[in-house]
């Protein structure tokens, strides 16, 4: 059965967006580069949305990051993503690869077990030893496919692979060919097609567990993906990637937008360490309070998300306060223990300063919060 945005827990952007792209792609008379199924000026507002033509903003960022992305991607230079965990750097990149290739599905995720047959290409082994090396016993990995079909690779956290691994990619980036020795002939060598390119991914708390060797530097352009500056942006992606959410696990009632500004407004307070605010009523001493976990964007999403999960199907209602506090506690006691007791402190003291009745809410359920 061919996967659909009603089908599978999460669709890829292609499918997602389909009617976006098909209307983007029956309109776009700019030029292209080869290979690619939209032209920059498609992708980019794709990407970051054309309320003219009724296509939504998927990417809170800067537009003129995706502008050199897409550039970098239109030479023979890899794209790399570089930021803080959360920051959207794998939606950049899937929203890219669903506008360049249509298919955002050819990714290769980066671990300390990454080998580089699931990168190139392995056998099938019972038709190798019975038939040997031939195209029947083949298995192409992502970015063999992705040089043939003509088509954008992901690698997501790249950093995270052995350093052999990650200098496999040396010569197909440089020499746009994977040479395959086990069979004869032409067969031998897989040239890319037009249209193939490498987004790499990685975030700044992996820097210096698997450094990039310098040549393979050399073969990416960097860009750095900023978490959002903006707080109303940030609560109305929030709010609007969570309902979504809520609507696919079955909860019929959305967020409530109160309880969406105190989550926003608490991540951004113990992401940055500080309230933000210059006078000492607002608790302007930052630095004790700062979290070692990620408080990202992308981690407020999955607590709004588990806020009105527990609350719909526990009690029948969008969720409030009390699981608010509940559901903060699993973001805050992963790493570091520390950071349940500056979560602890951030609740007792600092949501005081607040005012609204979502935040007095906040205040008056923080003997919630376990340990």
């Amino acid at each position: 059965m061919t996967p659909t945005a009603r089908t599978v827990q999460r669709p890829p952007a292609e499918i997602r967006y389909a009617e976006e792209l098909a209307a983007l792609r029956a309109a776009d008379d700019a030029p292209r580069p080869p290979g690619w199924q939209l032209s920059l000026r498609a992708a980019l507002r794709f990407v970051t949305g054309d309320p003219d033509t009724g296509v939504s903003r998927k990417f809170v960022g800067d537009r003129s990051l995706v502008e050199r992305a897409l550039v970098a991607l239109a030479t023979n230079r890899g794209l790399m993503l570089v930021g803080e965990p959360g920051t959207a750097k794998s939606l950049l990149s899937e929203l890219i690869a669903a506008a360049v290739s249509a298919d955002s599905t050819l990714v290769v995720q980066g671990g300390a077990a990454t080998t580089e047959d699931q990168i190139k290409y392995s056998w099938n082994y019972a038709l190798l030893v019975s038939e040997g090396p031939s195209e029947r016993s083949l298995v192409p990995a992502p970015v063999l496919r992705g040089m043939r079909e003509g088509r954008l690779v992901r690698f997501e956290e790249i950093t995270r692979c052995p350093l052999e691994v990650q200098d496999s990619l040396l010569s197909l980036l440089s020499e746009r060919v994977v040479t395959i020795p086990e069979l004869p002939g032409d067969a031998g060598l897989a040239f890319a097609a037009h249209g193939f390119n490498v987004i790499a991914t990685a975030n700044t708390r992996d820097r210096g567990v698997n450094e990039m060797s310098a040549a393979l530097k050399r073969r990416f352009s960097f860009e750095t993906v900023f978490p959002i500056a903006d707080r109303d942006a940030e609560a109305a992606l929030v709010e609007a990637e969570a309902t979504a959410l809520l609507h696919a696990s079955g909860v019929t009632v959305a967020p409530d937008p109160d309880l969406v500004d105190v989550l926003v407004t608490t991540f951004r307070e113990l992401r940055a360490g500080s309230t933000g605010a210059d006078g000492p009523h607002h608790g302007g001493h930052g630095g004790p309070d700062r979290m070692s976990a990620v408080m990202s964007t992308a981690e407020a999403v999955a607590v709004a998300h588990a806020v009105g999960v527990r609350g719909w199907f526990l009690r029948g209602e969008p969720g409030n306060a009390a699981d608010l506090v509940t559901c903060l506690a699993g973001t805050a006691a992963k790493d570091n223990p520390e950071d349940l007791a500056r979560l602890r402190r951030y609740l007792e003291q600092r949501a005081a300063t607040h005012t609204g009745p979502a935040w007095r809410d906040l205040h008056a359920a923080r003997h919630l919060l376990a340990g």
